[in-house]
């Protein structure tokens, strides 16, 4: 049985984004894919649905039946997964007229009849607080933001731009190449700048296993590995870091490590060498702070945590 505090980390962590690299998968077979995760005994851990949004009519086309309120959904129905699936856009289309297509796709889904589902979110990168600004300014209240942050520059200052907004800032923890990984203290400056500015954050890309180690970058045969960051790190990391204010070297250490014996989960408390954060906390930290990951796999990370003995 997964402990309480290992469930309440893992609640609703993984928006599926099968569509991306390294597993670029087609639309069909994205969204059946996103269906079986909701029909499995793991859609507790899973999130939104990510898409591009100049493809939110291929993704129509292809999940029209899947959506709940269909009639090939009744089974999904009676099985008490019924609600309408939630979806994340990827701006790669103008503001403007990215808002117009989300807004046409939402008032469409409303109805059963169309199937149930809602973009209730965005991503998208920035360099600037204008731009920021700029965003904010025309988002309507019933789209939740995720505003992507380079790693590598100084995020202080877009990160205190979101201070005080309902807004999220966003941080890329890798790719198909090792330049894509962020260095552990770029990470850690990263978290450190969303807790003092009380900003909730989401992490993206290079975080199918749970524990840090070598992986292969992509599945192509003979791909080559790098290190890579652990969802269970990073997502631990933040939470001390939001709450115990643990300096950079215990966050940074907390980063690579790559022991999973070292993380442990009862049901009243995870702890790492030392280091403790009761159920309660975490749930506060995950509802308000640490708020998601991106993953192109939902079962690379299941799988990974069954053979750990922890699901």
């Amino acid at each position: 049985m997964t402990p309480n505090s290992l469930r309440t980390l893992l609640t609703d962590l993984v928006d599926y984004a099968g569509l991306f690299p390294p597993a670029s998968l087609s639309m069909a077979h994205a969204a059946e894919a996103y269906q079986r995760a909701l029909m499995s005994g793991d859609e507790w851990m899973l999130g939104r649905f990510i898409c591009p949004v100049s493809r939110l009519g291929e993704f129509e086309k292809a999940a029209g039946l899947l959506l709940p309120g269909t009639q090939a959904t009744s089974g999904y129905r009676e099985a008490g997964r019924g609600d309408a699936w939630r979806l994340s856009v990827t701006l790669d289309a103008p503001l403007e007229t990215a808002l117009q297509t989300i807004d046409e796709f939402n008032r469409r889904h409303a109805s059963v009849d169309a199937g149930l589902a809602v973009v209730d979110a965005v991503e998208m990168k920035v360099t600037t607080g204008d731009e920021i600004d700029a965003a904010l300014d025309e988002l309507p209240e019933d789209v939740f933001p995720f505003f992507e942050i380079t790693a590598s520059q100084d995020c202080r200052g877009l990160i205190a731009a979101l201070a005080g907004e309902s807004a999220a800032a966003k941080i890329r923890m890798g790719g198909v190449t090792p330049q894509a990984f962020p260095t552990p203290s770029e990470v850690v400056a990263f978290l450190g700048a969303c807790a003092a500015a009380d900003v909730p954050f989401k992490a993206t890309a290079g975080l199918h296993h749970p524990i840090r180690g070598p992986y292969r970058l992509t599945y192509e045969p003979g791909s080559a590995t790098c290190p890579m960051y652990g969802f269970l790190n990073v997502f631990l990391a933040a939470a001390l870091v939001r709450i115990k204010r643990v300096d950079a070297g215990v966050a940074e250490a907390l980063l690579v490590e790559e022991d999973a014996a070292e993380f442990r989960f009862a049901d009243g408390v995870v702890s790492w060498r030392g280091h403790g954060l009761e159920t309660g906390l975490l749930a506060k930290v995950r509802e308000a702070f640490a708020l998601s990951m991106g993953s192109c796999s939902f079962d690379e990370p299941t799988a990974d945590l069954r053979a750990l003995g922890w699901l």
